[in-house]
């Protein structure tokens, strides 16, 4: 995983509210175990019908959701199963961060474990973005703001030790593997 510092890029707004992992990445395409090729299959019952044929109706699918890399759902997004594919599904899907109101829980630390980075914001703020599709925001790791397009700034919380696992680019394993001189020292101690 590589650093996530600052996140520079377009929104597209997929309002809909309790948006489930299965809706990010059905059930039936979770026969990999790599992250590669996921990203076709982010959101396919949305994107596409029965038949295969793109869902015009579809954001995704519109003109103005190319190279966006900023996701604003509605509240209660990722809810559901617990899989770490829906993550892997958005980052190769192009998505780097994802914004609401609310995020559940379970794939908030998938997403931070794997360098997506979810991010719960304020009423105000959220409805804004939604109001405001395509817009170029910043996102800060380090000091935990949002910054809209004309230069408004808004702050977000983050659990410091995703927050420094991002900053450092490392999952709980990297962050162990670091500590490894101190656990042989204590190792050491207690023979």
């Amino acid at each position: 995983m590589n650093p996530v510092r600052r996140i520079q890029g377009r929104t597209v707004v997929l309002p809909n509210r309790d948006i489930d992992t299965d809706q990010i990445i059905a059930a039936r395409y979770l026969t990999t175990t790599t992250k590669e090729g996921l990203g076709q299959h982010a959101f396919h019952d949305l994107r596409f019908d029965k038949d295969g044929n793109e869902n015009p109706d579809c954001i995704l699918n519109q003109p103005a959701a190319v190279g966006c890399s900023i996701l604003i759902s509605g509240n209660n997004f990722g809810c559901g199963s617990s899989r770490e594919h829906a993550p892997w599904a958005l980052l190769d899907y192009g998505f780097e961060a994802v914004i609401s109101t609310e995020i559940a829980d379970i794939f908030c630390n998938n997403s931070l474990k794997n360098g997506l980075v979810a991010i719960v914001i304020d009423a105000q703020t959220h409805e804004w973005l939604i109001q405001n599709p395509g817009s170029e925001i910043g996102i800060d790791i380090a000091a935990g703001t949002v910054t809209l397009s004309g230069g408004r700034s808004v702050d977000f919380a983050m659990d410091s030790f995703a927050r420094h696992c991002l900053l450092e680019g490392i999952d709980q394993l990297g962050f162990l593997q670091q500590q490894s001189a101190a656990i042989e020292a204590f190792e050491e101690k207690r023979n």
